[in-house]
């Protein structure tokens, strides 16, 4: 089913959405989680085959990406989950109707009811599944609100679905609108089994894990965001965060994060490139100076076109299979990241959604949406391993994908042109900060 935003249908849920209209982010601003302890410099890691660098081989949690349609990030103290008592109204009345608790008064500001039951949700609230889920659902809530905004125009169209071998989704998609022709923000949270091929995958990453006739139980969630705005002026962003889970036939559980966020501009804007940058290592310096250049790099590594030699942007962060030093300050440092995206990001689409363009510079924008296509159908990890899972839902996975781009045969900028200095960036990434 699909709702419009300001217009999620009738019932204690249409209610309780319209509720939480105002200011983008205002339902959940009830303190903001802090650092990873004190001055934040006990770092975090990676599991036994992150070896500090890249692997841009086929790994499975940035793959669930794909799979799930997952989309991305973090607004709110989730930890609060863990006070929710479970809520108890007169009998025969419905439970839509029972006096909220504190779970359902955060709830009523999602674009749409969670994909787990409240009542399991309320019987596991300090688990990390519990609070992931709700992280990523109020910031595809607070995303989609303060994207709305600044359209000034467009809808979002909220798409609940269903993945038959276990969980689902929530898919916002805002299409044409004023300021951004295609703007998707999707949750995901699914479970199941992870076939021998899987787990193959899993463990030439380092992973130890043993299966029972060829299969493995698993969680995933996570929050995913491709906006693409209309004025050439006015970057494309992609963002996600996700958290993955695995037990093994023995009973022993692994888990780790995912994720990260990057800018694509059309044009080269050095303060747009220094206040992003700049904007997402203060998020990661909160919790150690050596996390911004470490994943910086990765990011710079990762989104690599190479049979064009160049990367996909500007780059930004991305890191995969943190599992270290703690379950919890890795939360709180995928939180962190996820709270960056919107100061990040939306002072430049105010600053640029009103330029005047010319022909030309839509032309040009056209044809960096067509290097973004070549990278997500040919690089990515996740699309490409979405595409091939069965169950995957496949429009939640091209959701990134721009709704115009092009091609031209053997199109080359004029030297000492605009568009040719945002090619020597893309193949000599810089660094924006010091």
């Amino acid at each position: 089913m699909a709702w419009r935003l300001g217009r999620l249908g009738a019932g204690a849920w249409g209610r309780m959405a319209r509720a939480g209209g105002g200011e983008p982010g205002a339902c959940w601003r009830r303190g903001a989680a802090g650092p990873i302890g004190a001055g934040g410099t006990r770092g975090l890691g990676h599991g036994p085959a992150a070896g500090g660098g890249p692997r841009l081989g086929p790994g499975l949690a940035a793959a669930l990406a794909g799979l799930a349609g997952l989309a991305a990030a973090a607004f709110g103290h989730v930890q609060r989950a863990g006070m929710v008592a479970r809520s108890s109204g007169p009998r025969g009345r419905p439970e839509e109707e029972e006096e909220e608790d504190e779970l359902a008064r955060r709830c009523r500001c999602f674009m749409a009811p969670p994909v787990t039951d409240l009542r399991e949700l309320r019987a596991r609230p300090g688990d990390m599944k519990t609070r992931m889920e709700l992280l990523i659902l109020e910031t595809q809530a607070q995303v989609c609100q303060a994207l709305a905004q600044v359209d000034g125009g467009g809808r979002f169209s909220v798409d609940r679905w269903e993945r038959k071998e276990g969980g689902g989704g929530i898919s916002c998609v805002l299409q044409d609108g004023h300021v951004f022709e295609k703007a998707g923000v999707s949750i995901s949270v699914v479970h199941g089994n992870l076939s021998e091929e899987a787990a193959k995958q899993m463990r030439s990453r380092g992973k130890n894990l043993k299966t029972k006739d060829g299969k493995l139980p698993f969680s995933a969630m996570g929050v995913s965001s491709v906006i693409h705005p209309k004025n050439p002026h006015a970057p494309t962003i992609h963002f996600n965060y996700r958290y993955f889970e695995v037990e093994d036939t023995d009973g022993n559980k692994q888990w780790w994060f995912g994720g990260g966020c990057d800018l694509t501009p059309t044009y080269l804007n050095q303060e747009d490139a220094v206040h992003f940058h700049r904007t997402l290592k203060e998020a990661c310096d909160r919790h150690g100076p050596d996390l911004y250049p470490k994943f910086k790099k990765w990011c710079d590594e990762y989104f690599f076109i190479a049979h064009r030699g160049e990367r996909r942007g500007i780059g930004g962060i991305f890191f995969d299979d943190l599992d270290s030093p703690s379950k919890d300050e890795v939360f709180r440092f995928v939180e962190s990241c996820a709270q960056a995206v919107v100061p990040s990001y939306i002072p430049l689409v105010k600053k640029h959604r009103n330029d005047s363009f010319t022909p030309q510079e839509k032309l040009w924008q056209q044809l960096r949406r067509g290097r973004y296509v070549e990278f997500n159908l040919l690089y990515d990890r996740g699309t490409k391993f979405g595409l091939f899972t069965p169950g995957s839902r496949i429009e939640s996975i091209l959701m990134s994908l721009p709704l115009t781009a092009r091609w031209e045969y053997m199109h080359s900028p004029s030297e000492n042109s605009k568009e040719a200095e945002i090619l020597e960036v893309l193949r000599h990434p810089r660094d924006w900060v010091h």
